[in-house]
């Protein structure tokens, strides 16, 4: 592995670095543990060293609202699964999110082609204090099931933040999921309520939103009241659909009460979260509020130096976690700006005008938008002021050094550039950014704090610049607390402890440098083993796609004659043609950049590449399609018929 120290693109300065809330924090654990802990480095070795003074203290810090005393923070800090955090207090997650009612603005709402719709706190206090008691009138009551079929547009919130004031448990789906993809998710969970809208605009184009939600509401049984919410100011009919009532009736209907907040365990059930399902029925992964709320809190605030006058903004969906990741921002007070519709509608300009025109701080999207920008040359450098932009954060897949220039070189100079990574499993990170740390090209910048993540060896041998498994052998607070259905948490167990038992494997391949940086290198699930050398597809993506032939790749390794050969599929760009020039030209550069071991036996064309609806490429559907297996979910990908290229391929038997 190239041991080079990486390109330096940016850094702190010392006013930075002095007035981020990473300081004040290191200076607030200096006083409480009479500590002289000078930087970085130190803070995280004592954070991961001393699991329960680090979370108690930050717990204090961030003036988490609750009742009762702390008897025990965490019951056994060396158990992985089962330790139990924060007993002896309950809370509220709402309540936190909605501790701020003045005249600021809490959301920030812009659609396709739309005016901005602004809600103060104030207002989202009452509007979510309205739905609560008009959800509570309706017999729902704590661990009911609340699931939202809805765009990222505000109803989303209120109706979570309303769930979650009565202690039910809020899950959702976004409207690019197909029929099938969303009864998989929530006929699992039994819901008793179903958010909906009656339409939705992506791309300049009309969607009709209600033969969906009839044939989803159909199919679930257990639904006593499924509430339309039109996406714009207009009536909507709710005739056809079961147990189907406006937002309008269903609110008005109720006598207004005060807005109770239900006081909880700490690990009380907050959301069921959904893995993506590509290879068999999506695992419902259910998260508690307690651990949600300190974990995001900490990203937010001292990773991401969130601040009350900050404008968040994240390209999501209701379907991916970092919706939920966003939307915990209004317990610090900041204003949380939602986008719904195309990232490149009319153009690819669309989401820097949008942080011109709002005043974005924090611009939140996925490692595909920058690389996306960059293929279609985009220059908001040039053609934006971003003014008040500071951070670009970057996740759901692997930001390649490459994007890093593109993002120095065509967006802004002077921005802390955070890649981060972690998951659905967490609803948080192991690794992402840091204000008071430089930003190295192609690296996250640190481990998270509390997080005692490595680069374990497949002897489970902490690594340093050396490719491993991503591991954290230390229990934290936002672990799921079950799967549901999972009653003897034998799933749970299988899905992350069974390679390095009591010690969390999470599936990526990572390397960790001595300065703490950390390469991601994608999925160890899919990773390639030709001649037993393990490769990471990620490693052979960011060679390839930035060949201007090129659109897009996908890798895979395909058992040949007692080992393992790497096959590549390329979707060209126009006005290319797959021919033995083109083949030998990849295999140099492949072999240049990487080794002899990356270079493909086989190059094919292919049509497209199969993603997730979060953008994340599918190695293993394909893997799979192509040794003759089924794929039983195919609703979890953006592109499904993608798949259907990668069968019987004559090619692969050669």
């Amino acid at each position: 592995m190239n041991n080079q120290v990486k390109k330096i693109l940016w850094k702190p300065t010392k006013k930075q670095i002095k007035e981020s809330q990473m300081t004040r924090f290191t200076e607030f654990v200096n006083d409480c543990h009479r500590l002289s802990l000078q930087n970085y480095e130190e803070l995280h070795n004592w954070s991961v060293k001393n699991i329960a003074d680090f979370w108690q203290t930050f717990y204090d810090f961030s003036k988490i609202i609750h009742t009762g005393k702390i008897k025990s923070v965490v019951s056994d800090d060396s158990k992985m699964p089962g330790a139990k955090w924060f007993s002896g207090i309950k809370l509220n997650f709402a309540e936190n999110l909605l501790h701020y009612q003045d005249d600021k603005n809490a959301i920030i709402f812009k659609g396709e082609d739309r005016k901005p719709q602004y809600i103060t706190y104030k207002q989202l206090f009452d509007r979510v204090s309205i739905l609560a008691s008009a959800m509570r009138n309706a017999g729902v009551q704590q661990g009911d099931r609340i699931a939202g079929f809805l765009p990222n547009m505000p109803i989303a919130i209120i109706a979570m933040l309303a769930t979650a004031s009565i202690g039910a448990i809020w899950s959702s789906c976004s409207p690019d999921f197909g029929i099938k993809g969303v009864l998989d998710r929530f006929k699992q969970i039994k819901p008793k309520i179903l958010f909906a809208v009656d339409r939705y605009y992506y791309n300049g184009k009309k969607f009709n939103y209600l033969d969906k939600v009839k044939q989803i509401a159909e199919q679930l049984p257990t639904l006593e009241n499924v509430i339309i919410n039109p996406y714009i100011s207009h009536s909507v009919n709710v005739d056809d659909i079961p147990k189907g009532i406006s937002y309008k009736d269903f609110t008005n209907k109720s006598t207004k009460q005060e807005l109770q907040f239900e006081q909880l365990p700490f690990d009380h059930p907050l959301y069921i979260m959904y893995s993506s399902g590509t290879t068999g029925m999506p695992k419902a992964i259910v998260h508690g509020a307690g651990g949600t709320l300190i974990q995001h809190l900490k990203e937010l605030r001292l990773h991401t130096n969130l601040t009350h006058e900050d404008k968040i903004f994240y390209f999501t969906t209701c379907g991916w976690m970092m919706w939920n990741w966003l939307v915990s921002a209004l317990a610090i007070g900041s204003t949380v700006v939602l986008y719904d519709g195309s990232p490149f509608h009319p153009d690819g300009n669309a989401l820097w005008n949008l942080a011109d025109e709002l005043g974005i701080t924090v611009f939140g999207t996925s490692a595909k938008y920058i690389a996306s920008c960059d293929a279609a040359e985009v220059k908001p450098i040039t053609n934006n002021k971003l003014l008040e932009l500071r951070t670009i954060l970057s996740t759901g897949s692997p930001l390649s050094p490459e994007s890093f220039d593109y993002v120095y070189d065509n967006i802004k100079k002077d921005l802390t550039l955070s890649s981060i990574a972690g998951g659905t499993d967490i609803i948080s990170c192991f690794v992402l950014g840091n204000p008071n740390l430089s930003v190295y090209r192609g690296e996250i910048q640190c481990k998270g704090l509390g997080m005692n993540v490595h680069s374990y060896s497949v002897n489970g041998k902490s690594l340093i610049n050396k490719q491993g498994e991503l591991v954290c052998t230390r229990p934290f607070p936002s672990m799921p607390i079950y799967f549901w259905n999972d009653s003897d948490r034998e799933k749970y167990r299988k899905a992350y402890f069974e390679e390095y038992p009591g010690i969390w494997h999470h599936g990526d391949y990572i390397s960790i440098s001595k300065h703490g940086g950390i390469t991601m290198h994608g999925r160890s699930d899919a990773t390639l083993n030709p001649g037993g050398v393990r490769i990471g597809t990620s490693e052979i993506y960011r060679v390839v796609e930035n060949m201007p032939e090129i659109d897009d790749s996908l890798v895979i390794g395909q058992e040949w004659q007692g080992d393992e050969r790497v096959i590549l599929f390329v979707k060209l760009n126009d006005g290319y043609n797959l021919d033995k020039t083109l083949i030998t030209k990849i295999k140099n550069i492949i072999k240049l950049n990487c080794s002899p071991r990356h270079i493909p036996a086989k190059i094919l064309l292919t049509p497209d590449i199969p993603y997730t609806i979060n953008g994340k490429k599918v190695e293993i559907a394909v893997k799979k399609i192509i040794f003759g297996k089924n794929i039983s979910n195919r609703e979890a990908l953006s592109n499904p018929e993608s798949l259907d290229y990668y069968k019987n391929l004559e090619e692969l038997n050669k």
